[in-house]
């Protein structure tokens, strides 16, 4: 059998939770990065203790775990802090996806969907995908389901989304789109034929046969795979 890697992401309020459930719901193999963002940041793990060293203990809650609303406060105005917090989490997080795409292959899953937000705004991971996926819609109806879900007011809203690469130039990105702009049973019929034909598909991940020697050395091609991935 075989492989491959699929990248998914969208824009705030595009909706992605929602074709992910939809995902999910058909048996795909799913990996947030957003669910290992969080994990690999806990309480005494390596991260965890390199972003105290950095940046204070002012950013703890009382219970030891990071306040991210404070973190992202000190980012979001501060470009050289935002790259330091990315070289000490990006390493970790791509170890721990690794590690899942692993263990899908191990289970014989036909592709792995990897779930990133900023997918196309880095752009380093997509030459990994076999294929991207952009969950878009149509700006007035993003900035409505926003200024809905979030209770904000219309210049805050559009302040957030301006933030982000605009979906229609993520678009151009994209090998498939799942346009999100009408009603959730016509996105869940666009979810089902694509995901109808990535499990058609012939195309397979490059480090196949690799990991046909995983059982006799998975330490040795974590190591492996990891330094492909960031050097």
């Amino acid at each position: 059998s075989t492989m491959f890697l699929v990248g998914l992401s969208g824009g705030i309020a595009s909706g992605k939770s929602t074709v992910v459930a939809v995902l999910r719901e058909l048996g795909c193999a799913v990996i947030d990065a957003d669910v290992i963002a969080r994990q690999v940041v806990q309480p005494h793990s390596k991260a965890h203790q390199q972003i105290l060293q950095h940046f204070g203990t002012e950013i703890l809650l009382e219970n030891g775990e990071i306040n991210r609303e404070a973190l992202g406060n000190i980012i979001f105005s501060q470009p050289e802090k935002r790259r330091l917090l990315n070289s000490i989490t990006h390493p970790e997080i791509l170890k721990e996806m690794l590690k899942q795409v692993l263990k899908y292959f191990v289970l014989g899953y036909r592709y792995v969907i990897l779930d990133i937000p900023l997918l196309f705004e880095t752009r380093g991971l997509t030459r990994f995908m076999k294929y991207t996926v952009l969950v878009y819609c149509d700006p007035p109806t993003q900035l409505a389901r926003l200024m809905k879900r979030n209770g904000l007011g219309a210049a805050e809203a559009e302040a957030r989304i301006s933030s982000q690469l605009p979906l229609d130039e993520k678009r151009k990105w994209a090998t498939h789109v799942i346009d999100n702009s009408g009603d959730r049973e016509g996105t869940r019929r666009q979810v089902l034929r694509l995901h109808a034909r990535l499990e058609d598909s012939l195309d397979f991940l490059w480090a196949r046969l690799v990991v046909g020697t995983a059982v006799a050395g998975l330490g040795g091609l974590v190591f492996l795979l990891l330094w492909h991935f960031i050097s």
